[in-house]
């Protein structure tokens, strides 16, 4: 477990709401507070999974510039109506957002009178439901007006483009409509400072989130910091390349071989002349693969090292199938 001056950080809900969130983070080391309130930030505003409105077939309608007969909205404030309307995932222990899912849903109004989020139905599930059925979606305007439209809804994580859609996959008169999965509206955050015993320099992260009901603002939480933990988790088993690593490879012989005894060896076993390899022990060179790691250039400016000992150096060197770091090809 961590701890910081003996004490582990807690994370403390302050005040929640379906769509607000208060946390306090303490205690943090000095610095950690702006480290982690940053990172949290970004993940819940771009990584938080959600459900959100792709596509929309509506009657009577072949593309999103067409007009509907007694609708007091033109289309395109109609479609961003539709964008506006919020999901909730009913059993989240059932419904993994985390892969890709789809759900159908259905409005069909008819006469003079307003049309809501309430009027939408989800065809054949109820795994979600509209959160804000209050939201306006259209005005009907007249007794024989009709208003009927097919949606597609799915999961997704961040914000899709209409134009990113792939139209010819979704049939004539299917409009595609841009998709705001993430339930996080907004995200703040300041490091306040905190103190344990004697230690005054430690932070306290204040975080507020805010949703759109769609997602309890401490279970977003609780995914943004999921999902920066698979980040993280790719450097737990990191093993930075070890430089003579990347020397053998770009050494190495197609038949293969004790690569590594070779470049470890001292460069005594190359047998050079006295003044070749009184030139490379002056400049601390021990080991072959010290050596060739070396450019010609690095070499000749060696003092001593002319160019009959160069010309040594790689002779030696390609009896062992090796060569210098700028012969390599």
């Amino acid at each position: 477990m961590i701890e910081v001056a003996g004490k582990q950080p807690n994370v403390e809900t302050v005040r929640v709401a379906p769509d607000y969130g208060k946390f306090i983070i303490e205690p943090l080391p000095n610095g950690y507070g702006i480290t982690l309130g940053n990172a949290l930030r970004r993940a819940l505003l771009s990584s938080v999974p959600g459900v959100a409105i792709t596509s929309a077939r509506i009657e009577g309608v072949s593309h999103e510039f067409t007009t509907l007969e007694h609708v007091l909205e033109d289309m395109t404030e109609l479609i961003l109506n539709l964008k506006a309307i919020a999901f909730q995932v009913v059993q989240p222990d059932l419904v993994n957002l985390e892969t890709p899912q789809r759900w159908q849903g259905r409005i069909e109004a008819e006469g003079k009178g307003e049309v809501t989020g309430a009027d939408l139905q989800i065809v054949n599930s109820s795994e979600i439901r509209v959160v804000n059925p209050e939201l306006h979606l259209a005005t009907l305007t007249h007794e024989d007006a009709r208003l009927h439209i097919e949606l597609s809804i799915d999961s997704g994580v961040g914000y899709t483009a209409a134009d990113k859609q792939d139209v010819s996959q979704l049939g004539l008169g299917v409009v595609p409509v841009d998709s705001l999965y993430t339930p996080v509206l907004r995200v703040n955050h300041h490091v306040e400072s905190t103190r344990v015993g004697h230690l005054t320099d430690l932070d306290r992260l204040v975080l507020e989130i805010w949703t759109n009901s769609a997602m309890p603002p401490s279970e977003a939480l609780s995914a943004a910091a999921r999902k920066l933990d698979e980040y993280f988790r790719l450097f737990f088993e990191f093993r930075a390349e070890p430089a003579d690593e990347g020397v053998e490879r770009r050494a190495g012989s197609e038949e293969g071989g004790p690569r590594r005894e070779v470049l470890d060896a001292k460069i005594e076993e190359l047998d050079f002349s006295v003044r070749t390899y009184n030139c490379l022990k002056k400049e601390n060179i021990n080991t072959i693969g010290e050596l060739v790691q070396l450019p010609k250039k690095a070499l000749l400016e060696i003092r001593n090292l002319g160019s009959k000992s160069l010309t040594e150096i790689e002779d030696k060197l390609r009896e062992r199938n090796l060569a210098l770091s700028d012969d390599e090809d």
